[in-house]
């Protein structure tokens, strides 16, 4: 076995280092602590990485810029309020390193693009307005005013408002968001597509359709009562830790876990809380109770078994198994489910889509009719499927047959994977906001908001690739290594006029221009920011909608930094003019200004600035917890779904791609993902061995990754070394963005147009010599990867 190598976040290797060690059987413990302060101190001093984890997650500190978790009440949270990969997300915000207009000068764009995610990331924090102009090779320095006048100009002169796109990620504050939609619409269009659209748009869809809000209803307390938590599509120990110890909690109370996974994952398996003497010196917590090792895609088949055993036996047992005062008082549709459920369910075909036994799934049932409090908790193995919507709403129907909606521990728990992804639907970023929503706006700031509805995330790639989308304006993120069919997306955004991004630190998307191209630096969320009427803060909605206060602790990064708020407010005033009343440069002197608008305009908001004063903000309404449904029928829709199963022909598999352990969305922070056993290398496929002798191949094999498609279009990931792994048969895993090349434009779920990027038809191409002379690119491409 070879070496582990160095974690030094910032060497640049041309090698493969692949090394593979078993992978871990349980997550967190000493070693997360070793490893979060490794990476915080290789990014800046002993000082100021205390200061920050001392202030993350706390009341008078600033949300985690990582995953939308919710912290505990204010006086049941430790000092220690966050995770390794938060601790590691901070501190890579707060890093020393600082991008200057120097770097810009030795770099030129086209070797910028052939560096790796990683190194992009690790040269630091991005200080001064830059633009590349057309023709030039190079970014250059621009000063604040005429940055802002080039893009306000540039927008003025579209033909139409919509031949621009406004893109926000989860990292944007409430406030940031509503200015942005704002300004968005009274500049004239919808097309505000978000990072929602490429992860849990097939949530909301179902849940608005069958619950009529597209959230959850589930908060920590109801977590930590539930007598049944199901854990499905999702890998909590390095997506959102800190659920680990909400799940501890859990259990500590008698509940019990069903983990639901094409993956066993070391945080489902056990925990190892490093704050309990038992998660450093002893075995930790086992938290699954049962594992169902399923198939890729086959979740929409299990809950529909699970559904039909309930019903069954409910006929075996009337009166004892479903909830019917809750299903006659507060539903709608449960015959038409019933009949369709009998008639469509054959066990042949659940048994084959999910790769699990009859007997195995009795087992369920059998978890599920001794419980009286269930819980459903997913995140993107379910949403980023063609079938996601429907599956969802299986899980839906699921709920609702024995009463678990609305109440006290129990309920559906979508979670997000980003700060305040939430959050910025809430105020507003989406496409199709409904007419309730623009009527509040159109109110309070006395202009007509449009009505049709804009662009999401997939129809915006669309529209630039096909010039009806000239000006791109990002606000944070990284739009390009986050969307799919990565070549496809890079053309579109070369075909626009302008391309802007408003960011911390440097990354792909920088290096993809449109023919003039604006870096726009901004505060983080860890920094302070004073503006003219005295320093400010601003506020997040978690995955559980809780509201509250995030503030900054740091010293600015360059005295050259803008915040979000004043970056777009400024913008707009130069956009817009006189168009529309709006008090933009009050919003940018005042935060406080911003929430009183938002208090008249969004339900749940009022009185936002007092509210959200309190230690730890407040909690949004949700009509479900209340016993109303804001359907059309006034009550909770049972659905019929129909099957459908992935497959894939013959001497192919079906892949997922996933995170490592060590990667924040599209940054890896190192090449390791130790809990699954992999060192060195991020171009690795996971097989399970019997595949992998079924395909003539051997374990260490390089191999392409070949997409395939209705389509025709051979999509090509090079170069990835084949590694046995316990995934489910005929399944395989992979991360991205490394993969995300694989998944056709085109291929979305049904409804909600998410992209499929959890069952994509692959197969697996041994290189040769041959390969090697025939595409020379995948030397190139490797470097990068490696770098």
């Amino acid at each position: 076995m070879q070496r582990v190598p160095s974690e030094e976040p910032n060497e640049e290797t041309h090698e493969d280092h692949l090394a593979v060690t078993p992978p871990a059987t349980w997550a967190a413990g000493v070693p997360a602590v070793y490893h979060a302060m490794q990476y915080s101190l290789s990014q800046t001093s002993p000082k100021r990485t205390a200061l920050t984890l001392l202030n993350l997650n706390q009341v008078r500190g600033f949300d985690c810029p990582g995953c939308a978790w919710p912290e505990p009440e204010p006086g049941d949270r430790p000092v220690n309020e966050y995770c390794e990969n938060g601790a590691k997300h901070t501190n890579d915000e707060a890093t020393s390193r600082r991008v200057t207009t120097d770097f810009f000068s030795r770099h030129s764009v086209a070797e910028l693009a052939g560096k790796s995610d990683r190194w992009l990331n690790q040269q630091g924090r991005l200080t001064r307005p830059m633009v590349k102009r057309p023709g030039s090779e190079h970014y250059e320095p621009i000063s604040w005013s005429a940055a802002l006048d080039l893009l306000a100009d540039e927008l003025r002169a579209l033909d139409s408002p919509d031949e621009a796109v406004f893109y926000t990620s989860g990292r944007a504050s409430n406030e940031a968001a509503f200015v942005l939609q704002l300004f968005a619409r009274a500049f004239g269009t919808n097309n505000l597509p978000d990072c929602s659209n490429m992860c849990h748009e097939s949530s909301g869809s179902a849940l608005n359709e069958t619950l009529g809000i597209g959230k959850g209803d589930v908060s920590l307390r109801d977590l930590y009562h539930a007598d049944l938590v199901f854990v499905v599509g999702q890998n909590p120990g390095t997506n959102h830790p800190r659920m680990l110890s909400a799940l501890e909690e859990t259990k500590r109370r008698g509940g019990r876990i069903v983990a639901v996974n094409p993956l066993p994952e070391a945080g489902l398996a056990r925990f190892k809380n490093p704050q309990r003497p038992r998660g450093v010196v002893g075995r930790g917590v086992r938290i699954a109770d049962k594992f169902l090792h399923i198939k890729v895609g086959g979740d929409l088949a299990l809950f529909q078994a699970l559904n039909l055993l309930l019903l069954e036996a409910e006929d075996a047992a009337p009166g004892t198994v479903l909830d019917r005062a809750f299903i006659d008082g507060h539903t709608t549709g449960f015959e038409e489910f019933a009949t369709h459920l009998r008639a469509t369910v054959s066990w042949p075909e659940v048994e084959e889509a999910t790769g699990l036994t009859r007997a195995r799934i009795e087992e369920i049932r059998d978890l599920v009719l001794e419980s009286k409090r269930v819980i459903v908790c997913w995140a993107m193995g379910l949403t980023q499927h063609k079938h996601g919507v429907p599956t969802i709403r299986e899980v839906v129907n699921f709920q609702l047959l024995r009463g678990n909606i609305g109440r006290p521990g129990a309920g559906v728990c979508p979670v997000r994977g980003h700060s305040n992804v939430q959050g910025d639907r809430t105020m507003g970023i989406w496409e199709r906001m409904p007419d309730s929503f623009l009527d509040a706006l159109a109110r309070e700031f006395s202009f007509e908001p449009p009505r049709e509805h804009g662009l999401d995330s997939v129809g915006s790639i669309r529209a630039m690739r096909d010039g009806r989308a000239k000006v791109f304006l990002g606000l944070a993120g990284n739009f390009v290594r986050a969307t799919p069919d990565s070549e496809v997306t890079e053309a579109a955004m070369r075909r626009c006029r302008l391309t802007a991004h408003i960011s911390t630190k440097l990354n792909r998307s920088h290096t993809v221009c449109g023919e003039t191209a604006l870096i726009l630096p901004t505060l983080g969320r860890t920094e302070r920011d004073v503006q003219a009427t005295g320093e400010q803060f601003v506020t997040v909605e978690d995955s559980m909608s809780q509201v509250h206060a995030s503030r900054g602790v740091l010293r600015p990064a360059s005295k050259h930094l803008l915040s979000e708020v004043a970056i777009l407010s400024r913008l707009a005033r130069r956009t817009l003019g006189d168009k529309v009343p709006v008090r933009w440069a009050r919003f940018e002197a005042d935060y406080g200004c911003i929430r009183d608008h938002i208090a008249r305009v969004v339900p749940g908001f009022e009185d936002f600035n007092t509210r959200v004063s309190r230690p730890g903000g407040f909690g949004l309404p949700n009509p479900v917890n209340e016993g109303h449904f804001p359907t059309p029928s006034g009550k909770a829709l049972f659905s019929r779904n129909d099957f459908e199963m992935l497959s894939a022909p013959e001497g192919h598999l079906i892949l997922q791609t996933l995170r490592s352990h060590d990667q924040w969305n599209t940054v890896p922070y190192t090449d390791n993902d130790r809990y699954r056993g992999i060192h060195g290398s991020r171009r690795v496929v996971f097989v399970n061995p019997d595949d992998i002798r079924a395909l003539g191949l051997a374990e260490g094999a390089r191999v392409d990754l070949v997409g395939v498609w209705r389509d025709g279009v051979e999509r090509r990931a090079e170069d990835f070394r084949v590694v046995g792994y316990n995934t489910s048969r005929g399944c395989a895993a992979a991360y991205y963005p490394e993969t995300n090349v694989l998944v056709p434009l085109d291929s979305v779920a049904d409804i909600s147009n998410t992209p499929t990027s959890k069952g994509i038809v692959v197969r697996l191409e041994e290189r040769t010599e041959a390969t090697e002379a025939r595409t020379p690119q995948g030397a190139a491409g490797r470097a990068a990867a490696s770098a």
